[in-house]
């Protein structure tokens, strides 16, 4: 019998252009593997995370190897991604271009060129699939680096994106500075500089949802930043203010594990289903990682999670056979 007392995973980024965790060099035969168990596990809807990244794209872009000089792809991974969808009956969400100069080097008003560009040549090459359900905003915030400028370029490319695509949803999906926000390429696991408060976390958000509100339409928020036993709180001043602001609210409940030095391996159980059980409690619709193909998959590169493939299957009764390694 399936639980009640927890959200299921139910959505899933495509990490192919990734910062820190390695590439498994799939292709179409591995890929349609991976969505099949996906579709078993109960995932609805997938998010490409990132279109591009510096020079590296997912698609073979006009626009970013002419003003980017990206290098050409040897697969159509949009293409790929889409073809899967449609045949699983998965929703595909669209990830934006990062130049990484948004946060480097402040371009803001280039960085927000570009993506229009950008989406407006994704639409026309990919709009007419039926499994396009709506677009990512890649750019990540927390609560003590989110600023105006922030807030402008969701606005902005959040807009054009739904004036393109006939009000397609558009999501974001920001951090909570909490004392595991550290880099990834320290093997410290603990924030030394201090960490967000609840009452800043809810002013900053409050001001931030205030001004995306009609750009944006769902806000879900990486849940691994913080201690287990502040979780709860964090989740449900989100709730409260993706209530006030009528946005969407869903958690990206992390399957990854931040109490280790090792970056990054894949989470234990049971501290997966504690932050599900907390989404739950505080009336959250949807539950969606970072990142089943690597974190949770029976084909991931990490034996690991296998089995967090099984234990998730087992506890919420979505997947008839789990034996598809």
């Amino acid at each position: 019998m399936q639980k009640e007392d927890a959200l299921p995973i139910s959505g899933t980024f495509l990490d192919e252009i990734s910062y820190d965790i390695p590439h498994q060099n799939w292709g179409y035969d591995e890929w349609d593997k991976d969505f099949q168990a996906m579709k078993s596990a109960g995932i609805d809807t997938v998010i490409m995370i990132r279109c591009g990244l510096k020079r590296w794209m997912t698609y073979p872009s006009k626009v970013l190897s002419k003003h980017q000089g990206c290098y050409m792809p040897s697969l159509d991974l949009v293409r790929l991604f889409l073809s899967l969808a449609e045949k699983y009956s998965i929703s595909f969400y669209f990830g934006t271009y990062d130049s990484d100069h948004f946060w480097t080097h402040k371009n803001h008003e280039q960085e927000v060129e570009l993506s229009m560009r950008v989406v407006e040549e994704a639409w026309k090459l990919y709009g007419d699939s039926p499994a396009f359900k709506g677009w990512y905003l890649c750019w990540e915030t927390g609560s003590l680096s989110a600023s105006p400028d922030v807030a402008s370029l969701y606005s902005r490319i959040g807009k054009h994106c739904k004036e393109l695509s006939g009000g397609l949803p558009v999501m974001i999906s920001p951090f909570i500075d909490g004392c595991k926000g550290v880099s990834q390429y320290s093997a410290e696991i603990k924030n030394a500089n201090g960490t967000v408060s609840t009452a800043q976390h809810e002013k900053k958000w409050d001001d931030i949802m205030s001004t995306i509100k009609g750009s944006v339409d769902i806000v879900a928020f990486q849940d691994g930043h913080t201690e287990y036993s502040e979780l709860q709180e964090f989740l449900a001043i989100n709730k409260n203010l993706a209530d006030k602001y009528s946005l969407r609210c869903w958690t990206n409940s992390e399957t990854f594990d931040r109490d280790m030095p090792i970056k990054f391996l894949p989470i234990k159980w049971e501290k997966l289903l504690l932050k599900l059980k907390a989404a739950k409690a505080v009336g959250f619709e949807k539950a969606i990682t970072f990142e089943f193909s690597h974190f949770m998959s029976p084909n991931s590169c990490y034996p690991q999670a296998h089995g967090l493939f099984k234990r998730h299957a087992e506890y919420f009764g979505v997947c008839s056979n789990i034996n598809l390694i």
